[in-house]
């Protein structure tokens, strides 16, 4: 090694040891599934990198309100107070559950890391150990998901889809107590919580779509801390971030936002969904599914495409061709 090569290695060394002294401020919203998010983030940032953290609690405007989704702005209701914090320096990342995130990016700020993607599969939790084919017509099923309620009123069963909001164990109450038959969840949720036993179906992507990047993480950070965006690239999961690329692209060709009753599914081309943190392989092509359903159920549009997995964003946007082009916008309501 060259004298040079010595000096610029030693340079490099000491500010990654400065880095190392102080903790990083990672921002989180106060539920315990986003807790426990952000705490397998946290262990990736301490395991890693080595690098010390410190747990910021921040509010946001979809934690304290109780109104639907629709209501209070849908998109980004949950990220934005995260966000203004990034950009105000009072910390340092922030974790999002990817599918709440904007499909249009925040000036000044990168997604640096999609950890390896949980199951991204829907799931009911009912009473009595049933399944949505064995509940009775009539029975109430609760979802504050518009996607969700659409494609249930489409499965035909006769339920009554009731809208709700609360975090995980406020909805898993309302049917142990009996005010509720059912309702259905994304099962990544109740894998970081440690709550799989409640399920009582694991909903096939043919019954029910899942959201666009469901059971993703993203982490975020400033654009302009170089040095942080270069090491939190370690934690970026090459495969997750290609089939996610690929189900946000859909979304947003669609013009369509978290809220919109829009499914998105990319997986193995051969079939079924990938273990958690599972490659899906370089070389290989992987399938996209795309859905758009009609609030009342009674009109929905499902295509598919394939390609590599390097293709990710331009299969998503010829997905969306296809679905716009068999009607999918009617579906969705008026465009600009």
């Amino acid at each position: 090694m060259s004298e040079r090569e010595g000096s610029q290695r030693e340079r490099t060394l000491s500010e990654r040891e400065q880095r190392g002294s102080s903790a990083l401020r990672i921002g989180t919203r106060g539920s315990a599934l986003a807790r426990s998010q952000t705490s397998l983030v946290s262990a990736a940032v301490v395991g890693e990198l080595g690098r010390k953290v410190e747990t910021v609690e921040i509010v946001t405007h979809g934690d304290r309100s109780t109104a639907a989704l629709t209501q209070i702005g849908g998109t980004g209701v949950f990220v934005s107070a995260l966000r203004d914090a990034l950009l105000a320096g009072e910390i340092d990342l922030a974790v999002h559950s990817y599918k709440d995130l904007p499909t249009t990016p925040a000036d000044g700020l990168l997604i640096v890391a999609v950890p390896p993607r949980e199951d991204p599969r829907d799931v009911l939790v009912a009473r009595d150990g049933l399944t949505l084919g064995e509940l009775p017509r009539g029975a109430r099923i609760g979802t504050g998901s518009p996607r969700r309620a659409a494609q249930l009123r489409a499965l035909g069963f006769g339920v009554e889809v009731v809208p709700i909001r609360g975090n995980v164990d406020t909805r898993l109450r309302k049917v142990a107590d009996g005010e509720l038959d059912g309702v259905v969840l994304a099962r990544a949720g109740l894998a970081r919580l440690d709550r799989l036993d409640a399920v009582t179906e694991l909903l096939d992507p043919l019954q029910m779509l899942p959201a666009p990047a469901q059971g993703a993480l993203a982490v975020e950070c400033r654009a302009a801390d170089a040095a942080l965006v270069a090491d939190l690239g370690a934690l970026d999961h090459a495969d997750s971030r290609a089939a996610v690329t690929a189900e946000r692209e859909l979304l947003t060709a669609l013009e369509a936002g978290c809220t919109a009753p829009v499914g998105g599914l990319a997986e193995v081309a051969d079939g079924g969904v990938p273990a958690p943190g599972g490659r899906i392989g370089e070389g290989l092509e992987f399938l996209l599914r795309g859905s758009v359903t009609a609030a009342d159920g009674s009109h929905a549009v499902r295509l598919s495409a394939t390609g590599p997995v390097t293709e990710a964003a331009a299969i998503g946007r010829r997905l969306a061709a296809d679905l716009l082009a068999a009607g999918a916008d009617r579906l969705l309501g008026s465009r600009s």
